[in-house]
């Protein structure tokens, strides 16, 4: 499978140069039509906002002490036509700004996506499931939200500046007040927000982590309740969940703190500005309508103050949002790529050179094109560190891996699994039905999917189902039991049809008989295809055109199966017992 293309808009140089800083700014970039098309709506709306008071004024000084009804009713059109303004300024504001954010956080859930299915991997390291899910919802989310909060920001500063300009018309120094105030308030206000961004990256954190682990939980429930692991599975949940809880306490009352302290200081600086007008109609130096108009502005200026107070907030989580965001993009991929292609047509033969990573030490074999092998392992390490060499999804700490003579390190990821598919044990099934879930595999030859379901014996298992292998399956198979589940990811694997296929233990949950039909239906199936099978069952084994047994992380044994089961102790041991 081919990566998915970066959403545009996003705009990063590579994913290893991701930052909190350049995915927060791709956001924006991304979006960058709807946001300044909301930014100047909303500036429209808070300078329409701004002018209501000194429209007032005007009415005062120019109709009401006057007595003019004329000149009265001018200026009632002029207001009128004013709150008309910035109410359908507000609305189409609040609309693309709400589309941006959206669309942003989209395009960032499809980029992590991207991420996290290229076919090099990498992303998935150190993470749960569940924490890359609550990334890719709650994190994308915030970090979409700055789209939507940003015009509002921009609308406070053109609120505060037709605020200044009209109190500097006003009085020069009620203008200046509100021009060299405005930008120490700013500054604290940012310093204000650092607190709260430390702690809702801790929040985010600590929520993922959470999720990853009921995630889990939930996709194990049948196995922890047969093993009776059901009250340390949940103790464990309990002391996560609390942790999480108090990072979201701690990240609340940050939050309070943030907005306390902007409204305090917001309020004292309206104050002032309140004060000095009120001093300079005392003096005479301003009319009564100027009074009025002052006042007001001074009342008004509390709304960009609030704004800020949002604005701000809102940045803050964003940031820390983005930070984890950049922490999956720019992770380092688990493999290389290249530029070499397999062979066309591939004849599937595959060569271990002193293959060396983790429980493997130098394992030389030869499968030749077209063989039917069985592998067993003494180690389930093994088992699982040779099914990442062979499915590209680890690099070799020494020695190589040969497709058609070509060194698997020298192609892309995608295109060795073109040719080589590894079905691994705990293979997922989707919330499709039978019939497509078994399609995944390949979009075409439906005689082949049937053949490869009868093989598998899912067919058995389609129609034991009230509508057949039209049936829908719930989320990851659960509405099947264990061996159901196995014989229809089975089926997946025989109908993708690979020129080499490599499965890990297929049948452990399906009965001897079925198991017996199953190894030779799979011979029979992949007879001139290259198969491997991973595992320990006899049935599979004895279906084998040859064995080898690996322990101790090299091949002790090579042979067929019921020779091994008579001659070498060690395969016996690990096959019968």
């Amino acid at each position: 499978m081919r990566a998915a293309k970066p959403a545009d808009g996003i705009g990063f140089a590579g994913h290893e140069a991701a930052t909190g800083g350049s995915v927060l700014r791709g956001a924006i970039r991304g979006q960058r039509r709807y946001v300044a098309g909301a930014s100047m709506l909303a500036a429209a709306h808070q300078a329409g906002e701004a002018l209501v008071p000194v429209v007032v004024g005007v009415v005062i000084d120019q109709a009401v002490t006057t007595g003019s009804m004329p000149a009265l009713l001018r200026w009632l059109v002029v207001l009128a036509v004013v709150f008309a303004g910035l109410s359908a300024s507000f609305r189409f504001a609040a609309r693309a700004g709400e589309r941006a954010a959206e669309q942003g956080a989209h395009r960032l859930r499809v980029e992590l996506s991207a991420r996290v299915l290229h076919a090099r991997g990498g992303a998935e390291a150190g993470r749960l499931p569940g924490a890359l899910v609550n990334i890719a919802t709650g994190d994308a989310k915030r970090v979409g939200a700055v789209n939507g909060v940003l015009p509002f920001g921009i609308a406070a500063v053109a609120g505060l500046l037709v605020s200044a300009v009209a109190l500097l018309r006003i009085s020069v120094p009620l203008g200046l007040l509100v021009l060299l105030g405005t930008p120490p308030l700013l500054l604290l206000t940012h310093l204000i927000g650092r607190p709260l961004e430390r702690r809702s990256g801790v929040e985010q954190e600590q929520a993922a982590h959470a999720s990853g682990i009921a995630a889990d939980l939930v996709a194990g429930l049948r196995v922890l309740k047969g093993i009776g692991a059901e009250p340390a599975a949940v103790a464990r949940y309990r002391r996560t969940s609390r942790i999480s809880l108090a990072a979201t306490l701690r990240a609340a009352k940050a939050q309070s703190w943030h907005d306390g302290a902007i409204l305090a200081l917001t309020g004292v600086f309206i104050a002032v500005v309140a004060l000095v007008g009120g001093q300079l109609a005392v003096a005479g130096t301003i009319s009564v309508g100027e009074l009025v108009a002052a006042v007001g502005l001074a009342q008004f200026l509390l709304t960009p103050f609030q704004m800020f107070a949002w604005v701000n907030g809102e940045l803050a989580q964003g940031r820390a949002s983005a930070a984890r965001i950049a922490s999956v993009l720019a992770a380092p991929h688990a493999v290389g790529t290249g530029t070499a292609s397999p062979a066309s047509p591939a004849s599937g033969g595959v060569r271990l050179l002193g293959l060396t990573h983790g429980a493997l030490r130098g394992v030389d074999l030869d499968i030749a094109p077209g063989t039917h092998l069985g592998v067993v392992t003494t180690d389930p390490a093994a088992a699982a560190d040779l099914l990442d060499c062979l499915a590209r999804e680890a690099e070799p700490g020494a020695g190589s891996v040969e497709l058609d003579q070509v060194d698997l390190t020298e192609m892309a990821p995608d295109r060795v699994r073109e040719v080589l598919m590894v079905a691994a044990h705990d293979a997922d099934l989707f919330e499709q039905s039978v019939r497509d879930n078994v399609l995944a595999g390949r979009t075409d030859g439906a005689a082949d999917v049937d053949r490869a379901m009868a093989a598998a014996t899912a067919d058995e298992v389609a129609r034991s189902l009230p509508e057949g292998a039209a049936t829908v399956l719930a989320e990851r198979g659960s509405s099947l039991s264990g061996g159901q589940r196995q014989r229809v990811a089975l089926a997946r694997a025989l109908a993708a049809d690979p020129p080499v296929l490599v499965v890990h233990d297929p049948t452990t949950a399906v009965d001897a008989v079925t198991e017996s039909r199953i190894a030779s239906e799979i011979a029979r199936l992949r007879r001139g295809r290259t198969t491997v099978l991973v595992c320990t069952s006899p049935a599979l084994l004895a279906a084998a055109d040859r064995v080898v047994l690996l322990a101790d992380g090299r091949v002790v044994a090579d042979g067929a199966h019921a020779d091994l089961v008579h001659t070498h102790p060690g395969y016996r041991t690990a096959v019968l017992s």
